[in-house]
C-alpha cells in the first residue's frame, strides 16, 4: 500500500462502507417511491419494471469490470470515480422530467455502483491482514446492508410523503448528494491508495459480449410484455442467447493463448458452484419480485401511504439482521440444512399471505406475515455466497465472487421483469386494477421459485476435498 495519510483502518472501513450502505439504500428506497414516481413522470407499469431493472443491469453488467478496473488502475482512483459518478447519476435521477430519462439515468446510476461497490469489498482485504480483525470488518460490512435496508424502508416513505418546493419522490435521489460530497471529500483525503495487482491487457472484448448480452436479455424482457411481444424483442432475446454462447466461446479460447479473460470457464467445471448459482437465480427472481409486488399491493391496493408502507417492513428488516447473523454461526455446523430450514419459513409465510390477504384485514397480518419472510430470508440470502463458494480453490475465490455478485443482480433484473411482468399483466388486463388478483398471481410464481431453491440445495453435494480443489487449480 502507497501514499497512506493515516494509520486508522477503522475510520478507513467506514468511508469505504459508504458505498454498499448508497447501493442498499437505494435499491430499498426506491420500491417505497413506486406509485409516487409513476405519477411523476407518468410512466407506464413496464417503465417502472425498468425504473429498477435498469438500476440493476447496470450494476450486473459492470460488476466483474469494475472488480478488475481495482486491480488494473488502483482501488482508490475507481472507488473514487465511482462515487462521483453515482452522486451526479442520482442527481439526474431527481431531476428527470420522462420515464425514459429517468432509465437512462437509473442505469448509469447501476454502472456507477458496480465501479464502487467491488473496491468496498477489495478494500477490507487490503486494509485487514489479520484474520481476527478482518472477521470483524465483514461482520461490519454485513450489518451495513442490514442497516442500510432499514434506512432505505423508513426514509423512502417518508420523502415520499414530504412535499416541499419539489415533489418528495425526487427526494429519494437528492438524498445521495450531500452524502456522495462528503464520501467523495473523505476518500481524496483519507482513504490510502492500493497498488495495483494486475498486469497484461484488460479484456474490454469480453466486457462488451457481456454487457450487450445482459441488455438484450433484461430490456426486451420488459418492454416486450407491454407491448404484445413484437418481434425485435424476441429476436433481442435470441441475439442474447448468441452472445452469451459466443462469450463462453471467447473466454475458452483466451485462456488457451495464455491472455488473461474476464471470466475463468474453469469455474463452471465445479458441480457445486452451477447448482449454486442456479439456487442464486431463483432465490433473488423471487426476492426482488417480492418486494416490489408487496410494496405497490400495499400502497396502490390497501391505499396505505409510503411512510405507512415502510413501516410494515420495519420488523422485516430487524428479524433479517437476527437471523442472518445466526445462520453464519450455524451454516459451519448444520451447511445447507439451515438454508433449507429459512425456505420452509418463507413457504409458509407466502402460503399465509396468498390465503389471508384480503382488502379488510387488520394491518398486524401484513406486518407479521412480511417480518416471518424476513426471519426466512435471513436465514437464506446471506448464506448463499457461503455455500456457492465453499468448494471453490482459493485461486478462483475472487472471480467467483464477481461470477455471483453479477448472476445475483442479473436475477434480481429477471425477477423484476418475468414475475414482476405476471403481476402487471394482471393489472393491465383488468378494466379496473385488480391488485390483490394481481399479488396472488405473481405469489404462484413466487412461491414456483422457491420449491426449484429448495430442490436444488437438496441436490448440492458434500463439498469438494482439498485434493479435488487442487486439481481443479491446477487445470
Amino acid at each position: 500500500m502507497k501514499n497512506n495519510p493515516t494509520s486508522n483502518k477503522w475510520f478507513a472501513l467506514t468511508i469505504v462502507l459508504t458505498a454498499p450502505l448508497l447501493y442498499v439504500i437505494d435499491i430499498f428506497i426506491i420500491n417505497m417511491a413506486i406509485p409516487g414516481i409513476q405519477q411523476g413522470v407518468h410512466a407506464t407499469n413496464g417503465e417502472m419494471q425498468l425504473v429498477i431493472a435498469g438500476y440493476l443491469l447496470g450494476s450486473a453488467a459492470l460488476l466483474i469490470i469494475g472488480g478488475r478496473a481495482g486491480d488494473y488502475l488502483g482501488k482508490k482512483k475507481v472507488f473514487l470515480w465511482g462515487m462521483m459518478l453515482f452522486t451526479l447519476s442520482s442527481c439526474c435521477c431527481g431531476l428527470s422530467q420522462t420515464a425514459m430519462q429517468l432509465n437512462i439515468m437509473r442505469f448509469f446510476q447501476g454502472v456507477s455502483s458496480a465501479l464502487m461497490v467491488p473496491q468496498s469489498i477489495a478494500y477490507i482485504q487490503v486494509l485487514f491482514t489479520d484474520s481476527k480483525e478482518r472477521a470483524k470488518a465483514i461482520g461490519w460490512y454485513g450489518a451495513t446492508l442490514s442497516i442500510a435496508a432499514i434506512i432505505g424502508q423508513i426514509l423512502g416513505g417518508w420523502l415520499v410523503d414530504t412535499h416541499l418546493i419539489i415533489a418528495g419522490w425526487r427526494l429519494i435521489f437528492f438524498i445521495n448528494l450531500p452524502v456522495g460530497i462528503a464520501a467523495t471529500w473523505a476518500i481524496t483525503r483519507f482513504l490510502p491508495e492500493t497498488d495495483k495487482t494486475a498486469t497484461g491487457n484488460f479484456d474490454y472484448t469480453g466486457a462488451g459480449i457481456l454487457t450487450t448480452g445482459l441488455i438484450c436479455l433484461i430490456y426486451p424482457l420488459t418492454k416486450g410484455r407491454e407491448l404484445g411481444w413484437p418481434a425485435w424483442s424476441i429476436w433481442l432475446m435470441l441475439l442474447s442467447l448468441f452472445l452469451f454462447t459466443y462469450l463462453c466461446i471467447d473466454q475458452k479460447k483466451k485462456k488457451k493463448q495464455l491472455k488473461i479473460p474476464l471470466l475463468d470457464i474453469s469455474l463452471f467445471t465445479v458441480k457445486e458452484f452451477n447448482l449454486g448459482l442456479l439456487a442464486v437465480l431463483f432465490h433473488f427472481m423471487m426476492h426482488t419480485a417480492y418486494l416490489l409486488m408487496i410494496a405497490v399491493y400495499l400502497q396502490d391496493g390497501l391505499h396505505l401511504s409510503a411512510l405507512e408502507c415502510g413501516t410494515y417492513f420495519l420488523l422485516h428488516a430487524v428479524l433479517f439482521m437476527i437471523t442472518s447473523m445466526l445462520a453464519g454461526r450455524l451454516i459451519p455446523r448444520y451447511g445447507k440444512r439451515v438454508l433449507l430450514a429459512g425456505i420452509m419459513i418463507i413457504f409458509f409465510s407466502f402460503l399465509l399471505q396468498v390465503k389471508i390477504y384480503q382488502p379488510q384485514m387488520q394491518c398486524w397480518w401484513p406486518i407479521a406475515l412480511i417480518g416471518l419472510y424476513g426471519l426466512g430470508n435471513g436465514m437464506v440470502l446471506p448464506s448463499l455466497l457461503t455455500i456457492v463458494l465453499r468448494s471453490i480453490p482459493v485461486k478462483f475465490a475472487g472471480t467467483a465472487s464477481g461470477v455471483f455478485s453479477t448472476f445475483q443482480q442479473t436475477a434480481s433484473a429477471l425477477g423484476i421483469c418475468i414475475i414482476g411482468g405476471v403481476f402487471y399483466h394482471v393489472i393491465d388486463i383488468q378494466p379496473h386494477p385488480d391488485y390483490l388478483t394481481a399479488f396472488k398471481s405473481g405469489m404462484a410464481a413466487d412461491i414456483a421459485c422457491l420449491i426449484m431453491v429448495a430442490i436444488i440445495l437438496w441436490l448440492l453435494p458434500v463439498p469438494v476435498s482439498n485434493d479435488s480443489r487442487e486439481a481443479i487449480a491446477m487445470e
